[in-house]
């Protein structure tokens, strides 16, 4: 007999107490195996006991399972495939490995819960799930660890919009990217596929949503750990840290699990633009402790304090009245600052940058990184301040300015500003002049742009000076012929020209000369003499009324060409009916008797016919 049938046969025999009775035939060695009782073998036990009452003794030894009934089971095995899990029944159960990814320290021994779908399937084969288990109960364990605050496990499955979704006793929860680290976090993926301890923040009881935030676990440690690290601070104090985060106005430097800042005043005692020139991510530095607020656990640190300050290695023997070198390293409409060593710098006021009194701005003298040579005019080593001087460093032109610039002298200015009232134009670099609106043309003009643009380059005259003030007077229209001269020669008052109707408004009528001279005439003085009002582009004889320089305009009128023609043609008859009546007076008075006696003799042979 084989060793598999002897051993199938003899393990009931050991097992069970056989009545001797019932047994139909001895087992023993002696047996030979065709004389073996295979039929009763198979329909009783193997010792002729009846089966069911093996079956019976053996059920007992067996734990009752109930389908759809979740039960606690014993982790018997483990691989990369697959979990196997002992409830008590006739045979264990198979579970994939991945519903037991949440729980990495899963061994062997561990009780679990399961879900029984099927007490033996057609194979005879338990089937259980983990999962389905977690499920049933996971809303109640995720409601009562958010009432509890307690920390729970969960295993984050994927990466999605705005965070993570993360495996929280069998439901999908969601975690926020801001929620994952107390410090920014540059990459997603790293966290997929690992197991976390996490917090729940909130549940939606209705939609059955749930966040959590593995942050607040690490902020809850880092307070701790912030109020243990303030408890043991001095102001002084050096620390080592690591630059953790750095933003446009400072740097956050992780402490050992406490945060500080450098703010980017106290990280060079030079002028940077940006922490990044400083320091970089991740690098270890070493800080000093400025201030710190237990209330509000905000530690200030600083970078620069570990250096002496440049101010106290300048040169001793350095003075007001030396020339130095440096770099601009800010620029402000009042002025500029200068670098002149390493974290020391001096301001040049706009007022020192050029001899011109004209208001200007920094900018238009100096740019961002220019190397510049100036003069020093204050230094206060104790204040650490100094105040520096660019137009010292040349000569002042307002000293020989009447030399070089001679009242009536004639020269070329390059326009610089336009005002309403006049134009300021630059002879030389700090010598600029103004031209009042009245000095830039003998003609009327509303604005000097009429006349100028901002860097023209104009022929000028120089009129007065002010060295005190440092102001100069200069004119333009004196450099050519005053058009007023001309026109009161060639346009005497009450004289008579044609000129032409070029406009005519309510008050107003505008007239031309046959030259181009424009001029003015109340409407009433253009009524023609048959009574109608002069048109545009009429013709018609005028006569000068006024010349007034002081508003450079002409004053014309047509009426008094024919009035005053009729009243001097008026005047001439009177005049001579005048003498005709003097002279008949004069007649009158010289006759005499005789005379009379004659005409009265005329007179009678005038009436007889003779």
């Amino acid at each position: 007999m084989s060793e598999e049938i002897k051993e199938v046969m003899e393990e009931p025999i050991e097992e069970a107490p056989i009545q001797k009775e019932t047994r139909k035939a001895p087992l023993n060695a002696s047996i030979a195996p065709d004389q073996f009782d295979w039929d009763a073998f198979e329909n009783d036990s193997p010792a002729g006991e009846d089966r069911s009452e093996v079956e019976a003794a053996y059920a007992k030894t067996l734990q009752k399972v109930t389908e759809n009934e979740v039960v606690e089971g014993v982790v018997t095995s483990i691989n990369k495939r697959e979990v196997v899990v002992n409830i008590g029944a006739k045979s264990e159960g198979v579970i994939p490995a991945p519903e037991f990814r949440y729980n990495p320290d899963l061994k062997v021994g561990d009780t679990v819960e399961v879900l029984v779908e099927n007490a033996e399937d057609r194979k005879g084969q338990l089937i259980i799930s983990h999962k389905k288990a977690r499920q049933l109960k996971s809303w109640d364990m995720v409601n009562a660890a958010y009432e509890a605050g307690e920390i729970v496990k969960g295993y984050v499955k994927t990466r999605t919009k705005g965070g993570m979704i993360v495996d929280v006793f069998g439901i999908e929860a969601f975690l926020p990217g801001s929620q994952i680290d107390i410090k920014p976090i540059r990459d997603y993926d790293v966290f997929v596929d690992t197991t976390m301890e996490f917090k729940i923040v909130k549940i939606n009881q209705e939609f059955r949503n749930v966040v959590v935030s593995h942050k607040a676990l690490l902020e809850a440690e880092q307070e701790a750990r912030r109020a243990e690290l303030i408890s043991h601070l001095e102001k002084g104090q050096v620390l080592e840290g690591v630059v953790k985060n750095i933003t446009n106005y400072g740097v956050f430097v992780d402490l050992g699990g406490v945060d500080g800042l450098i703010h980017i005043t106290d990280l060079s005692w030079g002028r940077i633009s940006h922490p990044e020139e400083v320091v970089a991510l991740d690098q270890k530095i070493n800080v000093v402790v400025l201030d710190f607020n237990e209330s509000q656990k905000r530690i200030a640190l600083g970078l620069k304090q570990l250096t002496a300050h440049p101010w106290e290695s300048l040169t001793a023997d350095l003075k007001v009245g030396d020339t130095v070198k440096g770099k601009v390293v800010a620029i402000a409409d009042y002025g500029a600052f200068i670098e002149v060593a390493p974290g020391v710098e001096g301001l040049v006021h706009v007022s020192e940058m050029s001899w011109s009194p004209r208001l200007h701005s920094a900018q238009e003298f100096l740019k961002m990184g220019d190397e510049v040579e100036a003069l020093i005019l204050t230094l206060d080593r104790e204040g650490r301040k100094m105040s520096l001087g660019l137009k010292q460093l040349t000569a002042n032109p307002w000293e020989s300015i009447r030399e070089k610039y001679p009242v009536g002298s004639q020269h070329k200015a390059t326009v610089r500003n336009i005002t309403n009232f006049g134009v300021f134009a630059e002879l030389e670099d700090g010598v600029e002049g103004l031209i009042h609106i009245s000095d830039l043309s003998w003609n009327k003009i509303k604005h000097p742009s009429e006349m100028v643009q901002s860097g023209d380059v104009i022929d000028v005259v120089i009129l007065d000076f002010d060295e005190t003030s440092h102001k100069l007077s200069l004119g333009h229209k004196q450099l050519t012929t005053n058009p007023w001269d001309e026109l009161e020669a060639k346009y005497p008052v009450g004289s008579v020209v044609e000129a032409t109707v070029s406009a005519v408004n309510d008050k107003n009528t505008t007239v031309t000369f046959e030259d181009g001279t424009e001029a003015t005439a109340f409407n009433r003085e253009m009524v023609k003499e048959d009574g109608k009002a002069a048109i545009v582009g009429e013709t018609l004889p005028v006569k000068i009324v006024e010349l007034r320089r002081s508003t450079r305009s002409v004053r014309v009128s047509h009426l008094r060409t024919y009035q005053e023609a009729k009243a001097a043609r008026e005047n001439a008859e009177a005049e001579s009916a005048k003498k005709a009546i003097k002279k008949v007076q004069t007649s009158v008075e010289k006759t005499t008797l005789g005379d009379i006696s004659a005409l009265a003799a005329l007179k009678d042979k005038l009436e007889k016919g003779e």
